[in-house]
């Protein structure tokens, strides 16, 4: 069977969650036996796919101030050209759209990731399209994968798509490099991954952290990622402990990365909603104890690996860190489960199971 990837998310991020789906589900499913694979996308800008050794038809671009709009308009029209040489027997669209760039008899796959956009509106510009433009990509779809049951039933009640349709699908999970035993912070801390903004909740980890004495006292906060601490962000910490502390911010590679999970005392997600949740998984799979939200795909995907507590309330986030900090069988009991937890996702099986859907879809 042929199969196809379409330009999407590859002409605009050069890194990224989404991205980093599409690649290694395309790096497992380019060796399969019987599978005739390629991305279609004439320019694109992501770094995965540099040096990827991946059957790509197109070629890199920098990404460059306001190149954007004028790469998508480009591989709009130069995508269909190169779709329709290739002639795939299947298309899965790696981002949504109005329309499509699958020839009439090819099959279409979307996969929705979560259902934030219109969950959160508030979090996001009154400009951005995602939420129209999600909605006309699943109906044209012939078949539609979620990342988790969650996510997949939050599609069905919010977009009204029948259940037959949908597929469940778990991503997998992979840090490039393995911890290197560097200890990035000399002093014990709390850590936090990821953006910040408005449903991750961040700011309801910066509230339980300032109200508990013990926490703050004998523990420091560390970000990793989501961009430097705003103006704000800093004015608000500041306010919230009387300028006696401040939360340490790194940046990097997954080799930064895992050595902050490996040394910390807890990774908390305090989220308010996932699609599915990778850091959880990473930190698992480094020996770091995990709290987590206990909202939307958070405990399908950690199962009973993770502490869970009511992102709500402060009283039950504030409870759950001193249990971890202070109850040494509870952090060994938590880094076990997570050893055993993590070992049940992989890209591997994210391919196996997207291609099993490819299979039927195309039998059809």
């Amino acid at each position: 069977m042929k199969i196809a990837f379409d330009h999407q998310i590859f002409g605009w991020q050069q890194y990224g969650g989404i991205s980093r789906y599409f690649f290694e589900l395309s790096r497992h499913i380019d060796v399969q036996e019987g599978v005739d694979f390629k991305i279609v996308s004439p320019l694109f800008v992501n770094e995965y796919l540099l040096a990827s050794g991946l059957p790509v038809a197109g070629m890199h671009v920098p990404q460059i101030r306001r190149s954007g709009r004028l790469y998508r308009e480009l591989n709009r029209w130069m995508a269909p050209i190169a779709m329709r040489h290739f002639n795939p027997d299947l298309v899965h669209e790696t981002y949504y759209s109005q329309g499509t760039v699958a020839q009439r008899r090819a099959k279409v796959v979307i996969t929705v990731h979560d259902m934030i956009h219109e969950l959160f509106p508030a979090d996001f510009s009154k400009w951005d399209r995602t939420t129209r433009e999600k909605a006309s990509a699943v109906k044209r779809a012939d078949h539609v994968i979620c990342v988790s049951e969650n996510t997949r039933k939050d599609l069905v009640r919010i977009l009204d798509v029948d259940p037959a349709k949908t597929s469940v699908v778990h991503h997998g999970y992979e840090l490039s490099q393995r911890p290197t035993g560097i200890r990035r912070c000399n002093e014990p801390y709390i850590l936090y991954v990821g953006s910040r903004g408005g449903y991750k909740n961040f700011d309801g980890l910066l509230q339980a952290y300032a109200a508990s004495g013990p926490l703050h006292n004998n523990f420091r906060l560390v970000a990793f990622g989501g961009g430097l601490l705003t103006a704000s962000e800093q004015a608000r910490v500041k306010a919230l402990s009387g300028g006696k502390w401040d939360v340490l911010h790194f940046s990097g590679g997954d080799d930064v990365l895992a050595d902050l999970y490996s040394f910390a005392e807890v990774f908390v997600y305090p989220s308010r909603y996932e699609g599915f949740g990778i850091p959880p998984l990473e930190a698992m799979s480094c020996a770091c104890p995990v709290l987590c939200s206990d909202r939307s795909s958070l405990p399908e995907v950690v199962g009973e690996a993770a502490g869970l507590f009511d992102p709500e309330s402060l009283d039950s986030l504030i409870d759950a860190l001193n249990q971890v900090v202070s109850d040494a069988t509870f952090r060994r009991t938590l880094i076990n489960k997570g050893h055993l937890r993590c070992a049940e996702f992989s890209w591997g099986k994210c391919a196996e199971e997207t291609l099993e859907v490819y299979r039927r879809l195309i039998a059809s």
